[in-house]
């Protein structure tokens, strides 16, 4: 389940000052939405809305589709269990290595789970397929022409595509409004990702009316507290961005995979996006995780369980150009004892 994912800064005695497990940007400032939450406290003292309508219909009028299509969830986890559930006790495939929620979420409803490797090799009983795009951990993404292509070659199958890291990444992906037309595509989307907010835990899904409609008929009521639905519609209404300089912001990562690399001792995964999956050529990563949140405060993901990694495979996400250079350092002096 949940325990073992990035981000655990729980486990540390020493004070975490740089959070590479985390795939959420660093450079947020949140000063405006704690400054709104804020004068909204008072807020907390009545219950929030059964079902969060007002900001369904934000979101559909940023996305341009009907009200009817998006169901707002309690962080995107939650949209996984809800979708896990509505279409329990089906033939799920898993595009694997990815985030290990869809399979725990399978398995607790009943799902026949495969894991896939390949794109080519999807058994023809699956009935539902999760992708996620960009993939975490790895940063790929599937180039869009050719999974419009796949999805529309396999109308029997319900492809759930997360899409959590959207904004951080340059491919071309599919839009909500252009997924929405795919009558058996459910599209996962991440507000915690987008405006760094992980403890507001606030996501949503995007689908076609009746794939929404089946989805909503499990959803608790008053899931998403009145604060984070005050958060989003301030966010919205605000159109904040942080003013991510995303080309920047990817240019720093590259460099910092190329000075893993250069280390001789560290394989890294191709990536499309500003976190990436990489591989040691000896040593354990939870060594040199400790060694890296002990002695330096700086905190890197464990990925040795992703399911197809073992104990050589560690994830991190660029930092700021100093922060990146200081994690080399460090892991070059590990490396050297």
């Amino acid at each position: 389940m949940i325990k073992g994912h990035g981000d655990d800064i729980y486990e540390y005695k020493q004070p975490i000052k740089s959070n590479f497990s985390s795939n959420v940007f660093y450079g947020a400032d949140l000063s405006g939405l704690n400054a709104h939450l804020c004068k909204c406290m008072s807020s907390i003292s009545n219950y929030p809305e059964p079902e969060p309508y007002t900001l369904e219909h934000k979101l559909a009028m940023f996305h341009c589709i009907p009200a009817e299509s998006v169901c707002v969830t309690n962080g995107a986890t939650e949209a996984i269990y809800l979708i896990a559930q509505t279409f329990r006790e089906t033939n799920s495939a898993i595009f694997v290595p990815t985030f290990s929620e869809y399979a725990d979420a399978c398995r607790i409803h009943s799902h026949q789970v495969t894991s896939i490797y390949t794109p080519e090799h999807l058994p023809e009983n699956i009935r539902m397929a999760w992708i996620c795009n960009p993939n975490n951990p790895t940063g790929s993404v599937w180039d869009k022409t050719q999974l419009s292509t796949y999805i529309q070659s396999h109308p029997q199958v319900c492809f759930v595509i997360d899409q959590a890291y959207e904004y951080f990444t340059e491919d071309d992906l599919f839009s909500a409004e252009e997924a929405w037309l795919f009558p058996n595509v459910i599209q996962l989307h991440s507000m915690t990702k987008r405006y760094a907010i992980p403890g507001l835990r606030l996501g949503y899904i995007t689908a076609p009316a009746g794939l929404i409609q089946r989805i909503r008929a499990h959803r608790m009521p008053w899931s998403v507290n009145q604060l984070a639905i005050e958060a989003g519609l301030y966010l919205l209404n605000q159109d904040i961005t942080y003013n991510i300089e995303l080309q920047d912001y990817l240019t720093e990562a590259k460099k910092l995979k190329s000075a893993l690399e250069s280390t001789g001792a560290i394989e890294v995964w191709p990536t499309d996006t500003h976190y990436m999956l990489a591989r040691l050529r000896f040593g354990k990563a939870r060594a040199l995780k400790d060694f890296l949140a002990n002695e330096y405060g700086f905190l890197i993901r464990d990925a040795s369980n992703f399911e197809g990694l073992n104990d050589d495979f560690f994830r991190v996400a660029s930092q700021s150009s100093g922060e990146n250079q200081k994690l080399v350092e460090y892991i070059n002096e590990w490396l050297a004892l």
